[in-house]
């Protein structure tokens, strides 16, 4: 039998360690009616550090309780160590991210956590490279999913590895889960960095957010602000992570988005409120943002406009 642990650290989610519980039982009852193997899961304290532990894999969820580590959490630290050094495949979801990079363990590697939560997770840990626009990355021995909820494509993906695609495709039917690939950045929406403490740039991205579906050359960005184009440039970027045209970008298909959501205007109506005389730009640009279509994302995420 395999064993999949989860650690259920002071403050871990509930709702991924017994969903994540169910998940897999429903999947070895599955994989057993069909005469394959069946897995075991196995709750982990920080008590229970001490215990033997026969894993193939253990799970980091995430966590309600605010960001780790918590109290007592360096003790995980050797722990998890020893584990990865059996050939335990270590696996997080959402903050438990920071658990496993608090540890070392994921230095040079590229992860993913909640995207709300991944600049911070850049900043304390700088040796590791974040893409928030992956729900799940799975790099080898290490597995990091994103969302809140992404729990349950990591689960998918560890009832594929261990029990093999016939079983996971039940197993996402008996849920009514879409074992599909699916990427963060569908659900992810631009919040642009507004506590970086540059004045100047703050009144352009103010300006911008009243102004976006207007034509704004770099030159007249720094005209306004009364600094060189090089200067402008420069700051913008320090403060806001983007290139103003990057910058702009994001904040019309954030826009875009929430008129496909709600309202009934056409793709080319909404790319021009927003900014774009060309329809096919516009298109390319949120198909490279979002990695929808507009059209799709409009009948996957539209409210009630059926």
């Amino acid at each position: 039998m395999t064993e999949i642990g989860i650690f259920n650290y002071p403050g871990a989610q509930q709702a991924a360690l017994h969903g994540l519980t169910d998940l897999f039982t429903v999947a070895s009852t599955i994989s057993q009616e069909h005469g394959g193997p069946r897995v075991g899961v196995s709750h982990w304290t920080l008590q229970d550090l001490s215990s033997p532990a026969n894993l193939a894999a253990l799970i980091v969820p995430g966590t309600m309780a605010g960001l780790p580590p918590f109290p007592g959490m360096e003790h995980s630290t050797d722990w998890l160590h020893k584990l990865h050094g059996r050939g335990v495949t270590l696996c997080s979801v959402c903050g438990g991210a920071f658990v496993l990079a608090s540890s070392g363990l994921l230095n040079g590697r590229t992860v993913t956590t909640h995207w709300m939560f991944a600049q911070r997770l850049q900043e304390l840990y700088p040796a590791l490279r974040v893409d928030s626009d992956k729900l799940i990355i799975e790099d080898g021995e290490l597995i990091t999913a994103g969302g809140v909820m992404a729990w349950v494509d990591l689960g998918l993906k560890l009832v594929y590895r261990f029990l093999g695609p016939t079983v996971t495709l039940h197993t996402a039917r008996f849920f009514l889960v879409d074992p599909a690939g699916r990427e963060q950045r569908f659900y992810n929406s631009f919040t642009p960095n507004l506590n970086h403490g540059d004045e100047l740039v703050l009144q352009i991205q103010h300006w911008l957010q009243q102004n976006y579906a207007e034509a704004h050359s770099v030159s007249a960005l720094a005209e306004r602000t009364q600094m060189s184009e090089r200067t402008f440039l420069r700051r913008f970027q320090k403060a806001t992570g983007l290139k103003p045209t990057e910058y702009l970008q994001s904040l019309r298909v954030g826009k875009a988005r929430e008129a496909l959501e709600f309202s009934k205007d056409s793709v080319n109506q909404i790319a021009w409120k927003v900014g774009y005389e060309d329809p096919g730009a516009f298109r390319k640009i949120f198909q490279r943002l979002i990695g929808l279509s507009p059209g799709y994302y409009r009948r996957r995420f539209a409210v009630g406009l059926n």
